[in-house]
């Protein structure tokens, strides 16, 4: 244990290394959730090296409420959102837990800190028309029989169908996948597992596309062993998260009007329209993979605003 006094202004000190070891091996955070703690915590370091005159002068047990406060405000001349100021915050609070039951350092500087409110930013959704749009373009290029077109039509089916994010989506192996049962198995934020109902145009999708699959793999193995990816690339390897990302952005730059929508609308479309259909919260909670239902509350407002532009045009008296 330490005593809390070791030199924190190191990038390489011993408590913000042993920090990042614990979210990755024993949290079992995303690697992309690991660096943004790291970015956060580099920033903080730097400011205090200046905010407490130089690298050998302060220590985490130093740092009070007025440096987080005086932090929060750097930022915010920097420019940086609301957002990005709370996920600054939340990163030092955590990490200042961790330094109280790890390395005996006293108290948390961040606790009681009000965050900033940020905006509510509601997430871009295809509208019916555009689903349909996508998937009727989809099928035509299926049609030909190419090894992209199915596949590319089994990929947008996959993500209407189930929500899941694209990591979850460029992830997933043949063992995750029952035909039979009609579900699939992904990991999500944190490694945690969860299955997934598949529905009968993502089913039929998918039988179409293995005999596909297979085809581009003949010749391909090496000692035997096959790529376990149930999405490939060209190459016939797994498919990476670029890679689908520049499948899906294909098909909304080809039918037009498509400001705002992005890979992940494909998930918040699924939710939408869910709870446009009257399913229930929670529901749509545990089939997103949400820890919280408050993010999934999100989708709520989004349902209202949609009904209530569809009552101004519609009402006479609107």
């Amino acid at each position: 244990m330490s005593d809390g006094k070791s030199h924190a202004s190191t990038m390489r000190c011993p408590e913000r290394e042993s920090f990042l070891s614990y979210l990755t091996h024993e949290r079992n955070d995303s690697p992309h959730t690991v660096k943004a703690y790291q970015r956060d915590l580099d920033v903080f370091q730097s400011f205090c090296d200046e905010y407490f005159g130089g690298a050998s002068e302060w220590t985490w047990q130093a740092v009070d409420r007025l440096t987080v406060r005086s932090f929060m405000g750097e930022l915010g001349r920097r420019g940086l959102t609301k957002r990005s100021v709370s996920r600054a915050v939340s990163a030092l609070r955590t990490f200042y837990r961790f330094l109280n039951e790890r390395f005996d350092v006293a108290g948390n500087p961040v606790a009681g800190i009000r965050l900033p409110k940020a905006e509510q930013r509601l997430p871009a959704v295809l509208d019916r028309r555009q689903v349909e749009e996508v998937f009727l373009l989809a099928e035509r290029w299926a049609s030909e029989n190419d090894f992209a077109g199915v596949r590319d039509l089994t990929i947008l089916e996959f993500f209407y169908s189930t929500g899941m994010r694209l990591a979850e989506l460029a992830g997933i192996n043949l063992a995750d996948v029952d035909i039979v049962s009609e579900q699939v198995k992904v990991r999500g934020k944190g490694r945690k597992e969860r299955l997934l109902p598949l529905g009968s145009f993502a089913v039929a999708a998918l039988r179409r596309y293995l005999p596909v699959r297979e085809e581009r793999l003949a010749g391909r193995r090496k000692g035997g062993r096959g790529e376990p990816a149930v999405f490939l690339a060209v190459r016939g390897t797994r498919l990476s998260p670029r890679g689908v990302q520049y499948v899906v952005r294909k098909f909304f730059d080809a039918i037009g009007g498509n400001a705002g929508l992005k890979v992940h609308s494909l998930r918040h479309s699924f939710a939408t329209h869910l709870l446009d259909a009257g399913a229930d919260l929670r529901a749509v909670q545990e089939l997103l993979g949400h820890a919280s239902l408050s993010t999934t509350q999100v989708y709520t407002h989004t349902s209202v605003k949609r009904l209530k532009k569809v009552y101004e045009q519609a009402h006479p008296r609107a």
